[in-house]
């Protein structure tokens, strides 16, 4: 699967924040033939702790993402959903 990468990395950062990791979920949606996009699932309360103070931690997955999509040859998208 494409972005397998990616998701184990995305995953793994967001549970290891949140106070509920059994409720955070990333899927994989492959866009084009070169990209992917992670989405990022939490519960509501734990949400907030993955976006971080002014996107700082959001910011941080996405270059991570984006460094485990290069092992892959990819660009990688992160959305968080509520």
């Amino acid at each position: 699967m494409r972005g397998e990468i990616v998701q184990r990395v995305v995953e793994y950062i967001s549970k290891e924040i949140v106070e509920n990791p059994d409720e955070v979920t990333v899927t994989i949606v492959e866009e084009g033939p070169d990209e992917v996009i992670a989405e990022v699932r939490a519960a509501k309360g734990d949400m907030g702790r993955v976006i971080g103070r002014r996107g700082r931690v959001a910011k941080a997955i996405r270059v991570l993402a984006q460094a485990a999509a290069d092992e892959e040859g990819l660009q990688a998208r992160v959305e968080f959903i509520d």
